[in-house]
């Protein structure tokens, strides 16, 4: 179509008509006259709207799956991470109560012995030093460790240290084969020596060949020329079996020691030794003996026993 006077003309009259059948539709509401064009205008149209929002919809609504997708996977990687951390948390909570435990159970065998001890925690075992029952500390020289210095935690004796660096130290544990430790028994004072047999009871041979000795006395250390490599008081363990006595100048016994060398933690090092001898304070209380139960029988006599009674009675 040119651009003449008479198109421009057509076109106003156009929106003219279009403005005016807008505000007739706008006014008419349901009762529009044009209700029936716009009906049939849906009919023809629906169809490719129908069409095109099929065509539309599955990439919006894969797009908002995708954004979605992404949403729940920021929210499912953060409550992984918060899983973990409190995870985390509980196992270091539980170690530490653990460790506090340990420390508090030291702190008391120390306080009834009167040892002056320096804390450390164990950070390797001796694997790497050899086929020796060791373990490596966290305390050395910088913390006032030395050579020779009784080894303790809150069960018993657990060695003595045998090399000193500036932060850590080895341990040499009392069940060693290399390890002996001079002993005392309780109540009756008979000495020994006590030596470690790996993951077996300690030996101890008893100075008194005819030393009375029975399974579950116990003993502990009975200390060094100036404290050093052991000092006094310190629980070994409690005797689990007795070898017989065949006339011999010893007598040999085996000790089941207090400490558990498979699950070392929190140690002491006693850098201070007590000013007398413990003797035997340091030792825990001994456990009370179960009591035997006592049944008690009671012999209900039969009805022919009763009978029979009676009659000797009457004759």
């Amino acid at each position: 179509m040119r651009d003449s006077r008479e198109s421009r003309l057509l076109l106003v009259l156009l929106i003219a008509i279009a403005f005016a059948l807008i505000t007739v539709d706008i006014r008419g509401g349901e009762d529009s006259p044009v209700d029936g064009a716009r009906q049939a205008a849906a009919t023809v149209f629906g169809p490719v709207e129908n069409g095109v929002s099929s065509a539309v919809n599955p990439l919006g609504n894969a797009i908002a799956a995708v954004r979605d997708s992404g949403n729940r996977h920021d929210r499912i990687a953060g409550l992984e991470r918060e899983n973990a951390e409190l995870k985390t948390k509980l196992g270091s909570n539980d170690r530490n109560r653990s460790q506090v435990r340990q420390l508090d159970k030291m702190l008391k065998t120390a306080g009834a012995g009167q040892y002056g001890i320096k804390g450390a925690e164990v950070i390797a075992i001796g694997a790497s030093q050899g086929f020796s029952w060791t373990v490596t500390i966290d305390a050395g020289a910088d913390d006032g460790i030395k050579r020779d210095m009784t080894v303790i935690n809150g069960d018993g004796l657990v060695g003595r240290v045998t090399t000193v660096g500036p932060s850590t130290s080895t341990v040499l544990l009392a069940n060693d084969p290399d390890f002996t430790v001079g002993t005392r028994m309780e109540k009756t004072d008979e000495l020994g020596f006590a030596s470690g047999q790996g993951d077996r009871p300690l030996r101890v041979q008893l100075l008194n060949g005819k030393a009375k000795v029975k399974t579950g006395d116990r003993l502990v250390t009975f200390g060094s020329q100036a404290d050093k490599p052991f000092v006094p008081g310190v629980p070994v363990g409690v005797v689990s079996r007795v070898d017989p006595s065949g006339g011999d100048l010893t007598r040999t016994v085996y000790v089941k020691p207090f400490v558990g060398f498979t699950k070392l933690d929190i140690v002491g090092v006693v850098v201070v030794a007590p000013r007398k001898d413990p003797r035997d304070t340091v030792l825990p209380p001994e456990p009370k003996p179960t009591p035997t139960p006592t049944v008690t029988v009671t012999v209900t006599p039969s009805a022919e026993a009763t009978a029979g009674a009676a009659v000797e009675r009457e004759q």
